[in-house]
């Protein structure tokens, strides 16, 4: 299977149906669904019939889909995934970084290290302008690898919750980075520090 991204430790591929069984138990994971859905799994059907057919969708203004499975390079074990896909599905101009792992992934910088190899190859391959990020308030660890990534807070914001969960009170916040500011990062340090 092709690979679109690999880093020291990671390897982004695109997804195939085959990989429905690994999308059920990651959105079916109360801790990882925790800021998503107030830990509510995903139900099996939703993640075959909406989630992956959205995962599978080529955005012909990237030339890419916006959606990879992530693994471990060294066991190949499945991760989760990355989103870097166009807020428009013409337009590739601005695009949405997002993530989402396995917990026994967390804590070992993957996040980190998927979304700023993410970024870069945006800026330096898919003719992105703007990459911008959003979560929960409280979700502090989503929030700093989006920081980590080279993302700034832009604002904080309330939305209308289907269903409110816990936290969502708080409100939303939206991280972005432009291609020039990613540029003179760049420039100035050899890269976005951590």
């Amino acid at each position: 299977m092709s690979v679109f991204l690999e880093t020291a430790r990671l390897a982004l591929r695109p997804f195939t149906t085959a990989d429905a069984d690994r999308l059920i138990a990651l959105h079916g994971d109360p801790d990882v669904m925790r800021y998503i859905s107030g830990g509510k799994p995903s139900s099996p059907e939703t993640v075959r019939t909406r989630t992956l057919p959205r995962f599978l969708h080529h955005y012909p203004c990237l030339g890419t889909r916006g959606y990879w499975a992530v693994e471990e390079k060294a066991t190949g074990a499945f991760l989760g995934w990355f989103e870097f896909a166009p807020l428009a599905d013409d337009i590739g101009a601005v695009v949405e970084l997002g993530y989402r792992l396995n917990a026994s992934a967390w804590g070992s910088g993957y996040a980190t290290e998927g979304a700023r190899a993410l970024v870069d190859k945006g800026f330096t391959d898919l003719g992105v302008d703007m990459v911008t990020a959003n979560t929960m308030t409280v979700n502090t660890r989503s929030r700093r690898v989006m920081e980590k990534a080279g993302l700034t807070l832009l604002r904080t914001y309330t939305g209308e919750w289907p269903e409110p969960i816990e936290g969502s009170e708080h409100g939303e916040v939206e991280y972005v980075l432009g291609r020039s500011d990613w540029v003179r990062r760049r420039t100035a340090g050899g890269g976005i520090k951590p």
